[in-house]
């Protein structure tokens, strides 16, 4: 992480960012942070701005609604996650796999390859990925930061 200095507020809202996640799938609009820890939108928007400096969060371009909890995508991606729980999408395949590691749960991964369009299934089981393809990562995870959306 960044040398940003978290507050307190910061650590709870990571917690409900978080705790939303792994429990619906999907992650809480600024209102629902806000609702869920009693927190004026000042305290809510400085927090997620402080996360997001801190490579924890990152935020919508115009606005400051959370766009990603990594592994978590707040909109529809390539890659579906699909657990006995909810759906969810990850934000890329590493995430994609992320989150069922995260979840500790058996999971599918409908997504499709990039050059051809044909779709792709990834299943987990056990902890175990069973599945036809090719994971290519197009950055070094080195760089990821850079421009992470594209990443």
């Amino acid at each position: 992480m960044n040398s940003i200095e978290l507050e307190a507020t910061d650590h709870e809202v990571r917690r409900v960012v978080y705790d939303t996640a792994m429990s619906t799938g999907t992650l809480p609009r600024l209102e629902q942070i806000m609702t869920a820890l009693n927190l004026s939108i000042e305290e809510t928007r400085g927090a997620v701005q402080r996360l997001a400096a801190g490579h924890i969060l990152v935020l919508e371009n115009d606005t400051d609604e959370i766009l990603m909890a990594n592994p978590f995508s707040a909109v529809p991606t390539p890659f579906l996650v699909e657990t006995n729980q909810f759906n969810s999408f990850g934000n890329c395949i590493w995430d994609a796999l992320g989150i069922a590691a995260m979840l500790k749960v058996d999971a599918r991964i409908r997504t499709s390859c990039p050059d051809c369009g044909s779709a792709m299934l990834i299943n987990l089981m056990d902890g175990a990925v069973f599945g036809n393809g090719i994971i290519h990562f197009a950055v070094p995870a080195r760089l990821w930061w850079q421009n992470i959306v594209f990443t």
